[in-house]
């Protein structure tokens, strides 16, 4: 869809800055300010801002994809960290009570060897 540019007559307008009391140079410069700004160049017609609609649909859609697959991984690695603290405490247990057999083996051997109280 292509725009028309709104009629505008720069030299009337910046005659009436200049005899609003700006200088030639700042009423030139203003008027052409505004006749750029109505030319309607760089104005959004309605099938860009379809597109660009689309395009952050689309990129919603990408985003939401991509926060599932994150969740995903993380739920992956809870479950592996649980398995892996599960084999640490199991480790621990194991090692513990060894520690604690021996302990008491060396008690039992301990005492047998004491003399005898008097």
């Amino acid at each position: 869809m292509i725009m028309s540019a709104i009629p505008f007559d720069t030299l009337k307008f910046a005659r009436h800055l200049e005899a609003s009391g700006l200088s030639a140079s700042v009423a030139a410069g203003a008027s052409e300010a505004l006749a750029d700004a109505l030319t309607g160049a760089d104005l959004a017609t309605k099938g860009d801002i379809t597109d660009v609609r689309r395009e952050i649909t689309d990129a919603k859609r990408e985003i939401a994809a991509e926060f599932a697959d994150t969740r995903r991984e993380i739920a992956a690695v809870k479950t592996e960290l649980k398995g892996g603290i599960e084999l640490l405490r199991r480790d621990i247990t194991i090692k513990f009570g060894s520690m604690l057999v021996i302990a008491v083996g060396i008690l039992l051997t301990a005492f047998r060897y004491l003399p005898p109280h008097p």
